[in-house]
């Protein structure tokens, strides 16, 4: 069996399946859909994007994860001045239902309803959390239940209203990615989400740039959020493609991706100090 830094450095690289793309538009939400070539029963996830910026800007990231097997789409809405996290979450929600509910490509593409998770970066992150509250109230066309399996949130950012409240009650596994800088920044929110969510695994990128993921955004360098980042990119890519094989197909190759004791590369668990809510953390709360 391979090894996992073995599997990282793979992950880092394009699959093996021709990517297909498709508009989320045929079934009433703004969005893009891109998913392999051909394959039933796979994998999905409803991916949410950041403040100000668009699914285009997530293009490499939604084609890395179809490229590896998973169908993964994104809701185009809330991208203005002052969005809504409930709203951009229920667009999430709806996404995941499109997916289950409808043949993709022609004919030969379809979701598991068992196989489906959330995803999202900064606001998106958040988002996909408030989603993740909702979708079990979905069912697919033979009645049975639709919701998440597994949430990821990358490099996530503050809510009002606080999307921690809504973390404690998760029962589904959660990835929590961020960098040793934006853990202290007041607009992330990773370390707070990570204490009040049983059963989240929080992992610190090494030399990431929680403003990296998105690709070349002038808005996003104009207001600060920082410009594109390819190292980022890349982790977070294996990071995220390889945790969501493990949680969402079983595969055992992928099992460290979503082991809290494992070592993976260019990653690191923070160590318990590093855990304990900080001083940021409780003036961040006090300003909700």
């Amino acid at each position: 069996m391979a090894s996992t830094r073995t599997l990282f450095k793979a992950l880092t690289r394009r699959g093996p399946h021709k990517v297909l793309r498709g508009d989320l538009a045929f079934a009433g939400v703004t969005g893009v859909v891109y998913t392999p070539d051909s394959g039933f029963n796979l994998p999905a996830v409803a991916f949410g994007h950041d403040w100000l910026t668009g699914t285009d800007k997530y293009r490499g990231t939604l084609e890395h994860l179809a490229s590896w097997g998973i169908v993964a789409a994104a809701p185009d809405t809330e991208k203005g001045l002052i969005p809504s996290h409930l709203n951009l979450a229920a667009d999430l929600a709806t996404t995941l239902e499109i997916v289950t509910r409808v043949r993709l490509g022609d004919g030969k593409i379809s979701v598991h309803p068992t196989k489906l998770a959330l995803a999202g970066h900064g606001l998106g992150a958040s988002a996909a959390v408030f989603a993740a509250t909702r979708t079990p109230a979905l069912v697919d066309k033979k009645n049975r239940p639709v919701g998440a399996k597994a949430v990821v949130t990358l490099f996530p950012s503050a809510t009002q209203p606080p999307v921690e409240n809504s973390a404690a009650g998760l029962t589904v596994p959660g990835l929590v990615v961020t960098s040793t800088e934006d853990a202290q920044s007041l607009r992330s929110n990773a370390v707070a989400l990570a204490h009040a969510w049983p059963g989240a695994e929080l992992r610190c990128i090494a030399k990431a740039k929680s403003g990296g993921l998105p690709e070349h955004s002038w808005v996003r360098r104009f207001v600060g959020l920082g410009g594109s980042n390819r190292a980022t990119q890349r982790n977070t890519r294996a990071l995220l493609t390889g945790y969501l094989l493990f949680q969402l197909t079983g595969d055992k190759r992928y099992r460290d991706f979503a082991d809290t004791a494992a070592e993976l590369p260019n990653t690191s668990l923070p160590a318990a100090a590093e855990l304990e809510i900080s001083d940021l953390d409780r003036m961040q709360s006090l300003l909700r």
